[in-house]
C-alpha cells in the first residue's frame, strides 16, 4: 500500500514593510535614530539603486522614480509621460499611449503614467549600493544624534578623560560621554589653567565652550580657565545654588592663582557666604581641590557699590570710599598698615575686586589722603581770600601755591583783575600757607614712593 505523505507547508508571506519598520523601531530604540530619518534614507538608496541597476534607467530623474515605503508595505514605481507612437522619443521618460491605458485606462497624451516596478529583480549591484546607502545613513544620523545631545550641553560642566596631548602645540584631547555616545573633546593650550600638567588617564572637570559638527561627530571644545568652571563647580556642589536660594551674581579670575566670586542670598534667612563655604569648609574645598588649589574668595554682593567694593577688597580694611560715577572710579582710603593687603600681592587682590566690580579702582593711605587734600585745601582758601575761583586760578595758569608765590603783582594784577589790598591780602595767605603745603606735599611724595616700592616687592 502506498504511504502517504504530508503536504509540505507553504512559508508564510513576509510583510516586508512590517519587517523593514521593526528593524527600524529596533534601530531607533538602539542608536537614537529616528524612523522616519531612516525611511527618508531607504527611499532614497532604493531610487537611486534601481537608477543604476538599470542601464537604461541611469539618467532619469531622481523625481520619477517614486519610492512608498510604509507599515503596509513597500512599491516602487516609474513615471513615464504618456506620447502618442509618431511622438516616442526617450523609452526611459515617455510610454507609447497604447500601453500606457494598460495602467490607466483612459490615459491621453501628456498624462503622468505610475509604472511598478518589480523591486525584488534589482542585481547585485544596487542591492550593494542601497546597503552602502543606508550604512552611510546610519552613520550620519548617529553624528546628528550626538551632536544634538552634545550641543545642549553647551555652557555646562562635563567630566572628560585625557587621553592625548599635541606635543606640536599643547593642546590636549579628552574623551566625554560614556558608551557610543562618547566623543572627544579640545582643550587647547590657551584654555588650560597655567602651571597644570596632563596625564593619559586624568580625570578632569571642563566648562564647554562651544559644540560643533565635523566628519568625525560633534567637536567640543572646553575650557579649564573660564570663570563659570567655577561657577558650575559650585553649583555642583552647593544645593542652594542648584535650588534657587543663593546666586552667583559675578566671578572674577586669574586662573590658577586666585578667584573672587560674589554671591547674595535669594530669600532670606540663608547665609550665601556659609552656604558656598559648606560644613568644615568642604564644599569650596572640593573646589579647589579641582583646580588644583586656586584660593577662591566669596564675598556678598551688595547693590550699593561702596558696600560691594568693601566686601571685594577684603581682607583689607577700608576707611572710606569715595564714588566718581561719571569716571566710574572708586578713590578708597585704608589705614597705612593695610595699603598691602588691598593691594595684594602683585597687586592680584585690588585688580580681582575691579574685575568683579566693573570699576576703577585708586587706593590711597590714610596719610597720603590727608596729605593730599591738604594741598588741595591751600589752594581753595587762598581763591577764597582773593575772593574769586580755583577754576579761574587754573585758568590764569596759576595751578600750585607756589605758582602764586612766584608770580608778580603785575601778574597777580592782569591775570586775575586784583586790587592792591586784595594782592596785599593774597600775599599774606599764601605766605601763611605755604610752608604748611610744601611739608605736606614732601610727605605725600615719600609715602607714595614707599607704596610703590612696597607694591614692587610683592611683585617681586
Amino acid at each position: 500500500m502506498a504511504r502517504k505523505t504530508k503536504a509540505a507547508k507553504a512559508e508564510p508571506q513576509v510583510d516586508v514593510g512590517a519587517e523593514i519598520f521593526a528593524s527600524l523601531r529596533e534601530l531607533e530604540k538602539i542608536k537614537g535614530i529616528p524612523v522616519d530619518y531612516m525611511v527618508e534614507r531607504l527611499k532614497q538608496a532604493l531610487a537611486n539603486a534601481y537608477r543604476k541597476d538599470r542601464e537604461d534607467h541611469r539618467d532619469v530623474p531622481a523625481d520619477n522614480v517614486i519610492v512608498n515605503l510604509d507599515e503596509h508595505g513597500l512599491s516602487i514605481h516609474l513615471v513615464k509621460t504618456a506620447v502618442t507612437e509618431d511622438e516616442l522619443e526617450d523609452l526611459a521618460l515617455e510610454i507609447p499611449i497604447d500601453a500606457a491605458r494598460r495602467y490607466k485606462a483612459d490615459a491621453q497624451p501628456g498624462d503622468q503614467i505610475s509604472i511598478p516596478v518589480d523591486y525584488q529583480k534589482f542585481g547585485r549591484i544596487a542591492a550593494q549600493t542601497a546597503k552602502q546607502v543606508v550604512i552611510q545613513g546610519i552613520r550620519e544620523a548617529e553624528r546628528g544624534v550626538m551632536y544634538e545631545s552634545y550641543s545642549n550641553k553647551s555652557q555646562e560642566l562635563m567630566t572628560g578623560t585625557v587621553f592625548r596631548t599635541v606635543p606640536a602645540t599643547g593642546d590636549v584631547l579628552l574623551k566625554v560621554g560614556q558608551g557610543n555616545d562618547a566623543s572627544e573633546a579640545m582643550l587647547r593650550s590657551g584654555e588650560q589653567i597655567p602651571g597644570e600638567t596632563y596625564t593619559e588617564g586624568q580625570i578632569l572637570k571642563v566648562y564647554v565652550l562651544d559644540v560643533r559638527k565635523s566628519d568625525r561627530g560633534p567637536l567640543v571644545q572646553v575650557s579649564r580657565t573660564h570663570p563659570n568652571l567655577v561657577r558650575r563647580l559650585f553649583e555642583l556642589e552647593t544645593p542652594e545654588i542648584a535650588e534657587g536660594q543663593v546666586e552667583i551674581r559675578n566671578i572674577a579670575r586669574e586662573p590658577g592663582s586666585r578667584s573672587k566670586m560674589a554671591v547674595r542670598a535669594a530669600m532670606e534667612g540663608i547665609d550665601p557666604v556659609g552656604a558656598c563655604v559648606g560644613p568644615r569648609g568642604g564644599r569650596v574645598n572640593a573646589v579647589v581641590e579641582e583646580l588644583h588649589g586656586e584660593k577662591i574668595d566669596i564675598v556678598v554682593w551688595s547693590p550699593e557699590i561702596s558696600t560691594y567694593a568693601r566686601n571685594a577688597l577684603a581682607p583689607a580694611v577700608i576707611s572710606r570710599i569715595v564714588v566718581d560715577e561719571a569716571e566710574n572710579l572708586l578713590e578708597v582710603t585704608v589705614p597705612d598698615d593695610q595699603l598691602t593687603s588691598a593691594i595684594g600681592r602683585k597687586g592680584q587682590n585690588v585688580k580681582l575686586a575691579a574685575k568683579l566690580l566693573g570699576w576703577k579702582i585708586d587706593i590711597f593711605t590714610e596719610t597720603r589722603y590727608n596729605e593730599t587734600n591738604a594741598i588741595g585745601r591751600g589752594l581753595e582758601q587762598v581763591a577764597s581770600v582773593a575772593e574769586v575761583s580755583v577754576d579761574s586760578l587754573v585758568s590764569a595758569g596759576f595751578t600750585t601755591l607756589e605758582q602764586l608765590q612766584d608770580a608778580t603783582d603785575e601778574e597777580l594784577s592782569e591775570k586775575l583783575s586784583l586790587s592792591d589790598s586784595r594782592i596785599g591780602d593774597l600775599r599774606a595767605a599764601i605766605n601763611f600757607l605755604s610752608p604748611v603745603v610744601g611739608e605736606s606735599a614732601d610727605k605725600a611724595d615719600a609715602d607714595a614712593d614707599k607704596a610703590d616700592e612696597t607694591a614692587a616687592g610683592e611683585d617681586e
